[in-house]
């Protein structure tokens, strides 16, 4: 087994015009809830992050419940369960399950007072082990994302992600019942992800091509109504 180990110190300055993280952050209780489609209007999942507070702490719960199959014989499943601690915009702790493909991804990140400590497994199977800079942001889109940010936390395995981030303009997306007005960004990595956040910088939607398939969320309501 390869087995990695790094120290990142990386600045993530945001700016107004840069990131929906400027946003006030969510309220204990908030929750923000997706349908999701492939390849138009078939729906195949969902995608839920819910927020509390434990003290200091702002805790983002994340669960994601992807199905596709022909009748009753599922042909693609994906699973990720995932919880986030926040203080004061750092990361203290991840805790993440991913079901992909057949295989169980974990992954374990702690603060140690200086450090954000992660271990996770690669999509090789290979052991990940690394020493982050709390200021990382991590890969479950909520907060939103500096236009220049250079790499991510992914969640599902542990590893560092080279990013590029570009803001597009505002846009009108379905959701909400309706629709809503966004800023569009585009988020460019192993995948390229168009994400979308409200007027509150609420994380409000996504699309982007996977397997030769397209895939959109919708937001169900807006969680600053909840």
């Amino acid at each position: 087994m390869l087995r990695i180990a790094a120290i990142l110190f990386a600045a993530l300055t945001l700016t107004p015009a840069a990131s929906a993280d400027i946003a006030p952050l969510p309220r204990d209780g908030e929750r923000i809830a997706f349908d999701v489609f492939r390849q138009g209007d078939t729906r195949f999942g969902i995608h839920e992050v819910e927020f509390r507070r434990d003290g200091a702490d702002l805790i983002a719960e994340v669960s994601i419940r992807l199905r596709a199959g022909l009748g009753p014989v599922t042909v693609f499943r994906y699973e990720h369960d995932s919880v986030e601690r926040w203080r004061d915009g750092a990361l203290m702790g991840l805790s993440g399950r991913t079901l992909k493909d057949g295989e169980v991804f974990e992954v374990q990140a702690r603060f140690d007072g200086m450090v954000i400590d992660v271990d996770g497994k690669d999509p090789e199977l290979n052991t990940v082990d690394l020493m982050l800079d709390p200021a990382i942001l991590t890969s479950s889109h909520w907060r939103g994302y500096p236009t220049d940010m250079a790499q991510l936390l992914n969640t599902e395995h542990g590893t560092l992600m080279d990013t590029e981030v570009t803001y597009l303009g505002k846009k009108e997306i379905e959701g909400d019942g309706g629709t809503i007005l966004v800023d569009h960004y585009r988020l460019a990595s192993s995948l390229t992800v168009d994400l979308y956040y409200d007027q509150n910088g609420r994380w409000a939607g996504c699309e982007f091509e996977a397997r030769g398939q397209s895939v959109r969320y919708v937001r169900r309501e807006n969680p600053a109504d909840i």
